[in-house]
């Protein structure tokens, strides 16, 4: 039932990403038919079934694989998704926003950079939480430029710390989502 609540009350999270401009033409996307959605999509994507076919292919995509992600989910994962859910749509419309913007940037990124951010976020994560705290204010009050050099110090540390490793590893392999 999440699953239909997202992908009705936000369809911008359910439409695909414009291309960057150089990238090479890609196929209009195809629709899912209906009978090709298991018994348990439809039954859960049943609100859809009298217009399933005007939805645009790209909703109809981001439908069937949502709804096939809720299916997969254990009882508590269904319920930290639905108060996920919840809290998004208690947030002011340009927050929500913001965090569309952000979507969108990050799916726009090239898969190694996505792996990348991700292992920040977990490691970000990990740190016990007065340190994450220390770091949002120190984060909040800087100036652009502090930022700017905030994020260059990081990167050089990286590279520091790939030289001493002895050049570029493959990263580890994704961590599994909470």
């Amino acid at each position: 039932m999440l699953v239909v609540l997202l992908a009705a009350a936000a369809p911008s999270f359910a439409q695909q990403t414009p291309p960057p401009p150089n990238a090479p033409a890609q196929a209009p996307a195809q629709s899912v038919p209906w009978s090709s959605l298991s018994a348990d999509q439809q039954k859960l994507l049943g609100k859809f079934s009298g217009n399933w076919n005007s939805l645009p292919p790209e909703r109809q995509q981001a439908l069937a694989r949502g709804s096939n992600r809720w299916l997969g989910m254990s009882p508590e994962q269904r319920g930290q998704a639905q108060q996920r859910f919840q809290r998004f749509h208690n947030l002011p419309p340009e927050q929500r926003n913001a965090l569309r913007d952000r979507w969108q940037k990050f799916q726009s990124l090239p898969p190694e950079q996505q792996d990348r951010v991700r292992q920040n976020f977990h490691r970000f994560k990990d740190l016990p939480p007065e340190r994450r705290q220390m770091l949002r204010e120190r984060w909040r009050n800087a100036s652009p430029a502090e930022r700017q050099m905030m994020i260059q110090r990081a990167r050089e540390r990286h590279m520091q710390r790939m030289e001493m490793r002895g050049g570029p590893r493959p990263p580890p392999p994704p961590r599994p989502r909470r």
